[in-house]
């Protein structure tokens, strides 16, 4: 008796994953779905049985939809993501248009930051858009009445000799049912460099138009009717303070004042807060500032910089402190028959966001459901900490996406929407609560002070046969993320891969060892925060300038001296595809970018003038962006002045998706590192930052930017990261390049000559 199968049984012998294309409500939807069912890719993508993945769509009219699920913070990312869907699809850019979406479970889950939106993409929405375009061809050919290996697609149409039909019309037949497995979407045939129309060419930015008109929307923009505003009255410091006493007779004569908010917190993120309330934000502002409070303060309210950098230097002296993140060879025993040993210790201070737009959030509760109108990097990370502030689930919970008036890592954490969202519960109406910006200041998740020691040994050659590198600072993913933190090399427990990236360098050195540690006095005293570029930021303070100074003891050049460890041997060789060359293409741009900057002859510098060389890989060893840098600086040793008169850069991204967008990534953090070598930081005092606003904490102004001069590789490697990269190697450059003009070293950061 032949048995008959069941939906069941045909459901239970799909494949795990497909491609669908398929005419759903008068458009056409591409998704990734998982158990796929025998009912067809059109009905299975009409019953919203697609899995949580970045999907775009297609409308009777020709308009192609990509939704973005990564933030826009000014580094055009959906322009370069759809850049990407519209390659493979051949459609043409003036249909493209995007969305940036809410915190809905299909999208998946939601995270920008550390470089990885178009490197974590590009290989998933370039085999979406193939399989899109072979599945409106088929059906266009079918509508031309011809077979499709007749047919070929551009710009939007599918044509065949003379005869031709748009995507629109395509879509507008309905007829599209089409489903590619797993195995047939890894087997598809990307374009090569060659007969790319839309990557690396040259396009207008999608997002540019409502910017330029003012019609973009930011967090600070959001409004619902009936909504009242609040402030928050931040504790004297981050953890542990009580509210004693609160007095609100001053706050009561400012007109249009409600009412002053003691914040219960479960989550924890908010400890000792208050919230006024009141119609306008001025109001809020003005009461807030009126109003008295008397606080018990937390028990690291008398802990400063200096305090939190000497723990660091006594952990990074312990050699039983930290998580091995680095092991190979016998480290201890080519110390022991080292020629030459040289060891240095590095410091860098607190450094603060300052994003153009400060934290804001609107919250309001409606049919049971919360809303969270905000600009945000991580939407999945913030939800369960808001679901366990507001004591509902997390489907209960929707964040609304805006753009984003600066991110650099601070909106990593939206824990600013917490605060936001207990005021509304409490006082049971919409609020917007907009940070001034002394309150985002002191809210700051700070780039935490750092401490590393590294010590080499070299042979009699000059050579480097040993690195011992340990590095001590808070560690934000241990706050924040701990389901992030990686696991050590021995197996013995976890590491901040955050707050250590950029210590397992691509010099081949045949014995190494790095340690991790976590300042806990730093992670008691505040919140330590991920800053552009991260770790890498101020760890490669540590590596870029401790390769010069092994350079100069064992008498090479700096350049030359990092060539010869550029070997490409070992580990690294590099796999692909994310770091296919390894080591040699880092000695490519570090070659190139000596090349173009005239290292040749800059012994013929002018006095008090020198020349500095750093590389780094960008923000991780698995996802490496090659650059190297050459600053050329002026140095005036009687005012203690470092003027930097030019920074010459070479980068290898691999494929350059959005070539504007590279420049300006690499422009805009080349300045933010220059910002932080010679400019910024501020001081732990009485446990909470000392620096609240521009009056006292001083970036890079106009007047003080170099000339730049940056150069990209070309090829047709998977494309990598830009967001970070430019920040990493400008400071040990510039260190290196005050050496080479006035034989100083300069191991703290910020660069001062002069205190």
């Amino acid at each position: 008796m032949t048995k008959t199968k069941s939906t069941s049984d045909a459901v239970m012998a799909a494949t795990r994953r497909q491609f669908l294309v398929g005419s759903v409500a008068g458009g056409l939807m591409m998704a990734f779905a998982a158990n796929h069912t025998a009912l067809g890719a059109a009905r299975t993508l009409g019953a919203g049985a697609y899995e949580p993945s970045i999907w775009f769509q297609i409308g009777p009219d020709g308009r192609i939809l990509v939704n973005i699920a990564k933030a826009e913070m000014g580094q055009h990312v959906g322009t370069a993501l759809a850049r990407v869907v519209a390659e493979e699809l051949e459609a043409d850019w003036v249909d493209i248009e995007i969305v940036h979406v809410d915190s809905d479970p299909k999208w998946g889950y939601m995270v920008t930051g550390g470089s990885w939106s178009v490197h974590t993409s590009f290989d998933q929405l370039s085999r979406a858009g193939a399989a899109g375009r072979i599945a409106l061809l088929e059906a266009g050919a079918h509508m031309l009445g011809v077979a499709p290996d007749q047919c070929r697609a551009r710009n939007s149409m599918v044509m065949c000799g003379d005869a031709s039909v748009s995507y629109g019309e395509i879509v507008a037949a309905g007829k599209i049912d089409r489903t590619f497995t797993d195995k047939e979407l890894s087997a598809l045939s990307l374009k090569p460099t060659s007969e790319r129309r839309v990557l690396g060419g040259a396009v207008k930015a999608l997002d540019i138009p409502t910017k330029t008109t003012g019609a973009a929307r930011y967090g600070l923009d959001a409004q619902v009717e009936g909504m009242l505003y609040a402030r928050p009255v931040l504790p004297p410091t981050r953890y542990g303070s009580k509210v004693l006493s609160v007095d609100e007779r001053a706050a009561k004569a400012v007109k249009g004042y409600r009412q002053t908010v003691a914040l219960e917190d479960p989550s924890g993120v908010c400890q000792g807060w208050l919230a006024v309330v009141a119609d306008s934000t001025h109001a809020a502002i003005k009461a807030a500032d009126a109003l008295k409070v008397d606080w018990q303060a937390g028990p690291r309210a008398a802990m400063d910089e200096a305090g939190i950098l000497a723990e660091g230097e006594r952990l990074v002296n312990d050699v039983r402190a930290g998580a091995l993140w680095v092991q190979e060879g016998d480290v201890d025993a080519a110390f022991q028959s080292a020629d030459k040993i040289v060891e240095t210790t590095y410091r860098t201070h607190s450094v603060l966001h300052f994003q153009l737009e400060p934290v804001n959030a609107l919250a309001f509760e409606k049919d049971g459901h919360w809303h969270i109108h905000s600009g945000n990097q991580w939407q999945s990370l913030i939800l369960p900490v808001l679901a366990q502030a507001l004591e509902v689930e997390e489907s209960r919970i929707t964040l609304h996406q805006y753009y984003l008036g600066g991110g650099f890592g601070r909106r990593l954490y939206g824990d600013y929407m917490i605060p936001a969202a207990l005021t509304a519960k409490a006082i049971g109406k919409p609020v917007k609560m907009i940070f001034t910006r002394s309150d985002d200041t002191g809210f700051d998740c700070v780039r935490s002070p750092s401490v590393q020691k590294v010590r080499s040994a070299l042979d009699a050659n000059g050579t480097p046969v040993a690195y011992d590198h340990a590095a001590a600072a808070g560690w934000p993913t241990a706050s924040m993320a701990p389901g992030f933190l990686a696991e050590k090399v021995d197996g013995g427990g976890k590491a901040d891969s955050f707050s250590i990236s950029g210590s397992d360098h691509w010099y081949s050195i045949p014995n190494q060892r790095v340690r991790a540690i976590k300042n806990t006095v730093a992670q008691e005293t505040f919140l330590p925060g991920w800053l552009r570029s991260v770790g890498p930021g101020w760890i490669g303070w540590a590596v870029e300038q401790h390769m010069d100074e092994l350079a100069h003891a064992a008498g090479k050049d700096p350049v030359a001296f990092r060539l010869a460890l550029l070997d490409g041997k070992g580990r690294n060789a590099g796999e692909a595809p994310a770091s296919t060359g390894g080591a040699l293409r880092l000695k490519a741009v570090l070659a190139r970018a000596a090349e173009k900057a005239g290292w040749a002859k800059r012994d013929a510098l002018p006095k008090g003038e020198g020349m500095g060389v750093a590389t780094c890989f960008g923000q991780e060893r698995g996802m490496p962006t090659w650059v190297a840098c050459i600053a050329h600086v002026a140095v005036d040793q009687d005012k203690g002045d470092v003027r930097v008169k030019r920074l010459t850069s070479v980068v290898d991204v691999g494929t350059v998706v959005h070539p504007d967008g590279a420049l300006a990534q690499m422009e805009g953090s080349t300045l933010w590192g220059l910002s932080m070598a010679l400019y910024e930081s501020t001081a732990i005092e009485n446990g909470m930052v000392s620096d609240r606003n521009l009056d006292t904490y001083s970036p890079l102004r106009m007047d003080q930017v170099p000339e730049l001069d940056i150069e990209f590789i070309q090829n047709d490697h998977m494309p990598s990261g830009l967001g970070e990269p430019g920040v990493i190697v400008v400071a040990p450059a510039i260190a290196n390049a005050v050496f080479h003009a006035t034989g100083l070293r300069v191991r703290d950061l910020p660069i001062k000559l002069k205190a």
